[in-house]
């Protein structure tokens, strides 16, 4: 090799020994990298920068909208309601579960989902009185198998589809990965269904869940014509839920206590419900539901998408201590509207607009982001905190999301329309409907993932241009003796391993040139040994380290490094077997 390859090979090393030995950001050692090729000559600054402008990373940006304008309508909320359900055994909730995350996760980037997900399995681990971390393990697997089954699945998928468009080579359609991945997914189903109840410990008991001393009230009104009029309490969902429990309905002036599972709900009914405020957020997204008119922001508020709930303690200073929310006027004084009330800890007995303020209650409101700026300082509070996670849901749109991403789906599958040119279309037609917001949509943007995407094309190019990544493919092929099938499972593997310890998709991109070359001298279709790049580097399963969707739930299920590694090491060998045997059969070399 040349003095330039060498040095190539030796960015690549150390970016590698940077992903394992240090703290430092995975995109902070790859644009690292890439300026050291720069600097050296090694790269033009074209080429340095062409990751940026890369067909497959910027549909990866695009994908992260369209999973933003389903999660702001809602539309992701009404799969989990009406499909999950209440499982009576652990089994029951994996398999429940594990289908309809994994055909979500089919045309949408699984990091999103998962984030989307994991407080929701929370919420009905708590229901079903199962420990989450013996959910959560199998969400994150599931999204992952999910992701293999097209080419929109995953982020990795579109990044080497990317490279292989930007080298004029044909890329692969929507579902040229489906077969392969219906396999990995079969197989790997089998052994979560299978094992995973036996295996999986329980780590965070059911009761830690949503552990909160702070009670709120809260009350909420059916819509009139709304789709929870005519349901039953059961039916509608209100009833099991978890740190939070229904204590009355104001119907027409009187008060129904003690409100049994089959009593039905009527337009206008007046709901009074109790719980922890991570409960008290959750509520806000049910459809059919919305807070009480006296109690908070008005039809024309509704206009304003930009809104969060805060949570403030009442300062002896306030001007309405001992006046009720209603006669004080909160809303009007303060541009928000108390949405739930707690004083020591409890939730205070009576309506909300009927309630006395007292120097140290609690409340939860909901206002415009401009208020925790004007009130952080005030006399008026003692502490104001904004409440996470938490944004206005459309459902009257969730239609409409569900419908843009199936046009994507379409005018991608049937080739309409390239995969690049059908998500710009879907995200435009999102934030066009109102489906997504345009700060949500940069919001929902995973800067990382998109930086490493485009920093890693660097380092991959710069393999390629110095020969170095046709000198370690000669190697390759030396060690597998030139033998074509035995090149794709040492390609699988290679993948497999190094995924596990650093980011999949920097495994895949600067594996990508090495891949190439392989085939090149082989004589060979290169697309089986991408495909089993592609999949190889998302099914990382023994680490939490190895997938971004592992590391989400690796804290919320009190998991420890061991347990990745005892229960998905032999997953990752057996996917890896069904993969290269079903690459060699639907894929001939």
């Amino acid at each position: 090799m040349s003095p330039q390859a060498w040095i190539a090979v030796g960015v690549a090393a150390a970016c590698f020994a940077g992903f394992v030995f240090t703290r430092i950001a995975p995109e902070l050692i790859l644009v690292g990298g890439v300026g050291v090729l720069l600097l050296g000559g090694i790269l033009t600054p074209e080429q340095a920068l062409a990751g940026l402008a890369n067909e497959g990373m910027i549909t990866v940006a695009l994908m992260y909208v369209l999973a933003a304008g389903l999660r702001e309508t809602g539309a992701i909320d009404f799969l989990i309601h009406h499909v999950l359900g209440r499982p009576r055994t652990e089994r029951g909730a994996i398999v429940r579960m594990l289908f309809p995350v994994a055909g979500v996760s089919a045309f949408l980037n699984n990091t999103p989902v998962v984030a989307a997900l994991v407080p929701a399995v929370m919420d009905w681990s708590k229901r079903l009185r199962i420990s989450p971390s013996k959910l959560l393990i199998p969400l994150s697997y599931s999204a992952i198998l999910g992701g293999t089954l097209t080419l929109i699945g995953t982020s990795t998928n579109l990044a080497v589809n990317g490279l292989l468009l930007s080298r004029g080579n044909p890329g692969f359609s929507l579902f040229d990965l489906t077969g392969v991945g219906l396999v990995a997914l079969t197989v790997g189903s089998l052994y979560l269904i299978w094992l995973a109840p036996r295996r999986l410990p329980a780590r965070v008991p059911v009761h830690d869940v949503f552990d909160n001393p702070k009670e709120y009230t809260v009350e909420m009104t059916v819509e009139e014509n709304g789709s929870l009029v005519g349901k039953s309490v059961e039916q509608a969902g209100l009833r099991h839920l978890p740190g939070l429990y229904l204590v009355e309905i104001v119907r027409d002036g009187e008060i129904l206590a003690a409100v049994g599972p089959y009593e039905r709900l009527q337009g206008g009914d007046r709901l009074v419900f109790a719980g922890v405020v991570d409960a008290v957020v959750e509520l806000q997204r049910f459809r059919g539901l919305r807070p009480c008119a006296d109690q908070t922001f008005t039809l024309q508020d509704r206009k304003h998408r930009e809104r969060v709930l805060v949570e403030a303690v009442v300062s002896p200073r306030c001007a309405l201590v001992g006046k009720t929310i209603r006669e004080g006027r909160f809303r009007m004084t303060y541009g928000g509207s108390v949405i739930a009330a707690a004083r020591a800890g409890h939730r205070i007995q009576g309506k909300i607009g009927d309630i006395r303020l007292q120097a140290g209650d609690a409340l939860l409101l909901d206002v415009r982001p401009p208020f925790l700026e004007r009130h952080r300082n005030s006399g008026d509070f003692l502490l104001i905190s904004p409440v996470s996670e938490y944004l206005p849901v459309r459902h009257d749109r969730a239609w409409l999301a569900w419908l843009i991403l199936g046009a994507v789906i379409v005018c991608g599958g049937t080739g309409l329309l390239s995969m690049f040119k059908a998500t710009l279309l879907g995200a435009g037609l999102m934030l066009a409907t109102g489906c997504c917001s345009l700060s949500s949509a940069r919001k929902s943007l995973d800067g990382q993932v998109l930086l490493c995407i485009a920093a890693s094309f660097g380092i991959g190019r710069g393999l390629e241009v110095t020969g170095a990544a046709a000198y370690l493919a000669d190697q390759f092929l030396r060690l597998a003796d030139g033998t074509p099938w035995l090149t794709l499972a040492f390609t699988y593997a290679s993948g497999s391993i190094l995924t596990e310890i650093i980011t999949n998709n920097a495994v895949a991109v600067i594996l990508f040139p090495i891949v190439m070359a392989l085939a090149v001298q082989l004589g060979v279709d290169p697309k089986p040994f991408l495909l089993a790049l592609m999949i190889s580097a998302s099914a990382s399963f023994a680490t939490p380290l190895g997938y971004q969707t592992n590391l989400m739930v690796y804290g919320p299920g009190g998991y420890r490094f061991t347990d990745f590694l005892k229960f998905g090491l032999p997953m990752n060998i057996l996917v890896g077997i069904a993969s290269v045997l079903a690459i060699l059969w639907l894929w001939p070399l």
